[in-house]
Formats: C-alpha cells, structure tokens, sequence
C-alpha cells in the first residue's frame, strides 16, 4: 500500500442501518488493513442488555480510541459522533435498501436465537426468540430506524463541518465487495 492510501486508512468509522453488515464488513477490513477492530455495540451494551450511563460510555469509547493511533471502528450512536469523528479519516456508510436490511437483521436473529450464542463476551447478552418476537427486536428496531438513520446520515455528509473527513458511500453488498478488493489491492 502506497504510503498516502495507508496514511487515508487509520482511523476508520463504518456506519449504516442496524442489518446492514457493519460489524462483518469492519472485520474484514480492519483483517486487510491489519489494523484493530472496534465494535461500539461491545462498549456500551452491558450484562443483562443493560444501558450504561452515558458518560460511562463516552468515557469507555474515548479510551478505546485515544489509545489506539488505527482502527476500524463499526457502530452509529450518532451522540458519539464529537468523540469518534475527531480524529476520524474515513467513514464508510453501509446504506443498503430497506429489504435487503431488513433480510440481513432477520439472518442475523434467528441463527443467534438458535445458537444463544454470547454477542459481546462478558455481557451475557444473547439473541432470544422471545426478544425476537417483543418490542426489543433488532428486526423491528431496523424496520422503524431504516429510513431516519439514512436521512441522518445524508445530512452529516453534506455538513460542513465534517469536511475534513472522507465519506465512502456503498450501496450495495456488491459494492462493498469492490472496495474490500480495491483496498486488498493497494496492500
């Protein structure tokens, strides 16, 4: 990897709807990049899908952030964005359609349920049918979240503020398969 496209690459945060593949895509690229991987959802779920304080959590994230110099950070909690964007360099927005978002949190639940496999280790938290079926479903958060998050998202990219950060925009897993191949490429 040429030594500007590896400077590009250090700090990366990889957004999108609940569904769209964010923590499987960070974990291969932060795997080509060879550079760590943080998954925001393991900082601030805690045992028993308690919430933490938020000062607790921005506490926790800065940390986790400030003592690395790279990383592929997966995760929205647009509240983090102060902290997580400061030093950011690149943010890679997963911004799938609603059915194929939608299709991917329901491939995700049901082989979990299934498995009561742990999400994030030491939380104990798991996928279960009966949160399936409740109001606490990631198939239904996705389903009400879809169509806010992305006009979020829309916005932060237009705001001036942000200018100092380079947005990648992937609209299809298709997509996605390209720049992991592009940046595997540049290696």
């Amino acid at each position: 990897m040429n030594q500007r496209r590896k400077k590009q690459f250090q700090r990366i945060n990889v957004i999108g709807t609940s569904g769209s593949g964010k923590s499987t895509f960070s974990r291969k690229l932060s795997t080509i990049l060879s550079i760590a991987h943080i998954e925001i959802d393991a900082i601030f779920w805690q045992p028993n899908w308690q919430e933490p304080d938020e000062d607790i959590f921005f506490t926790k994230l800065s940390a986790e952030i400030s003592s690395l110099s790279c990383w592929v950070l997966d995760g929205n909690y647009a509240r983090t964005i102060p902290i997580k964007w400061e030093r950011v360099q690149v943010v890679i927005w997963l911004d799938y359609s609603f059915i194929r978002t939608v299709f991917q949190a329901i491939k995700r639940a049901i082989p979990g349920a299934f498995s009561q496999k742990e999400l994030w280790a030491g939380t104990g938290n798991k996928e279960t049918w009966r949160q399936l079926f409740s109001k606490d479903s990631i198939v239904l958060y996705t389903i009400k979240t879809h169509n806010k998050v992305r006009k979020k998202y829309k916005l932060f990219m237009l705001d001036k503020s942000y200018s100092h950060i380079e947005f990648v925009r992937l609209r299809l897993p298709k997509e996605s398969e390209q720049f992991l191949n592009r940046i595997k490429e540049l290696s």
